[in-house]
């Protein structure tokens, strides 16, 4: 049987438009798609609250990816790195996508709505879940002392 991946996609009023789109786009590619919210739009909700969800449910779902979407996807991104485990990575085109899965084997990707068209964003996203960690020593070294880091009380 044939496993598909798991990809939470969250989103504040910013985003929401593109979320509802990659939702279905990343649907008819055949991944096991989870919306996190907002469920409606609201031009007064704030987007921490939905990316910590996606994030905390991608650390709780090995294998699993996330999306978080807002007007740029800066904060987004900063929002979901606060959750322990995870490596949230802005990506603005193809290859950064990529090479946030590649070199620093990120599990959420940020990116921003309002600089993308529908179109560019989905290809970003998918350059982003079609690629893989390529496991080189000096990147899981760099990442195990991020981990490290991370799981130390604060000094």
């Amino acid at each position: 049987m044939i496993t598909r991946m798991r990809v939470y996609v969250a989103a504040d009023h910013a985003g929401f438009e593109l979320k509802t789109h990659l939702v279905g786009a990343l649907t008819e590619r055949g991944f096991d798609v989870v919306d996190v919210g907002a469920a409606e739009y609201d031009a007064g909700d704030d987007y921490p609250p939905y990316c910590f969800d996606a994030a905390s449910r991608v650390v709780a779902d090995p294998g699993s990816l996330g999306v978080v979407i807002g007007g740029s996807g800066n904060g987004e991104q900063i929002a979901a790195n606060k959750v322990r485990g995870v490596r949230a990575a802005l990506a603005w085109n193809l290859e950064t996508a990529q090479l946030a899965r590649q070199h620093n084997d990120a599990n959420v990707v940020g990116i921003g709505a309002r600089q993308h068209s529908a179109q560019e964003a989905t290809a970003i996203v998918l350059a982003f879940l079609d690629t893989t960690f390529c496991g080189e020593e000096r990147h899981a070294r760099r990442i195990a002392q991020i981990t490290e880091y991370e799981t130390q009380p604060p000094s």
